[in-house]
């Protein structure tokens, strides 16, 4: 029978888990109407604005390695012409949106947990029950708003960066016409291979957020536990892009 409650006590675990995030989903978007515009500016300044080195490394290094692989097998099959486009379509759909969200779940998911979890630990989030303020809309709606918004920008600028990296390797490495690499961009991709890349990182930013909230909230007594619950945070946030990419990329595309 200890097998059987072992499995119990996941199950109803995991169904608590998700009562309670679905819960702060709610009020979440119950408090929108009450959103603070202050509190959001200064939310995408330091999960957004703070985030572009990190992002430009990342897509740099992303778009100059992609091209690196694929330019010398299409030059082998006479499709150099299409190596631009290939990038362009591969970076706006894909790349792009998975990238950034992975590096700001790792970056804006775990601050966002460790300050949340940091007010939990230290009573913070109770002094503002007292004083009747809610915890949600002080502290997760700011972030979910300004991580909405600025994940895209971000994840856009990541695709200019990525395919500006491609751009060199392709033309200052691999010898390709500059020519034929933009023409390329132009000739096979789309403004739909853009905004739909675009509207996967809304939802991403939404996600990043919204579990980075949760963990915070959620976080139990002691130091260590603003440790686990910031690990559980990003790692869950991570495995939720991916799975999120599939079901998204299976509906837009």
């Amino acid at each position: 029978m200890n097998w059987l409650e072992s499995i119990g006590r996941v199950v109803i675990h995991g169904l608590s888990q998700m009562g309670s995030a679905t819960l702060l989903v709610w009020q979440t978007i119950k408090q929108l109407k009450m959103i603070n515009l202050w509190h959001v500016f200064q939310q995408m300044a330091h999960l957004g604005v703070d985030s572009l080195p990190i992002i430009s490394l990342t897509l740099l290094f992303a778009g100059a390695v992609m091209t690196l692989q694929i330019t010398d097998v299409l030059i082998t099959y006479g499709a150099q012409s299409t190596v631009g486009g290939l990038m362009a379509v591969a970076m706006g759909r894909e790349l792009g949106p998975i990238l950034v969200g992975v590096v700001l779940a790792g970056r804006v998911g775990a601050a966002i947990t460790a300050e949340i979890g940091t007010m939990k630990v230290t009573e913070q989030i109770d002094a503002l029950r007292v004083m009747a303020v809610d915890p949600v809309g002080y502290l997760v709606v700011p972030r979910v708003v300004a991580c909405i918004i600025m994940v895209p920008i971000l994840a856009f600028y990541g695709v200019v960066i990525g395919i500006a990296g491609g751009y060199f390797v392709a033309t200052a490495i691999k010898g390709l016409a500059p020519s034929t690499y933009l023409d390329s961009i132009q000739m096979f991709s789309t403004i739909s291979d853009f905004t739909l890349g675009l509207l996967k990182s809304s939802v991403f930013g939404a996600v990043i957020a919204l579990v980075g909230a949760y963990k915070g909230m959620e976080t139990k007594m002691g130091a260590e536990a603003v440790g686990f619950s910031t690990t559980s945070s990003v790692v869950t946030s991570i495995i939720l892009v991916f799975v999120l990419n599939y079901i998204l990329s299976t509906l837009l595309y």
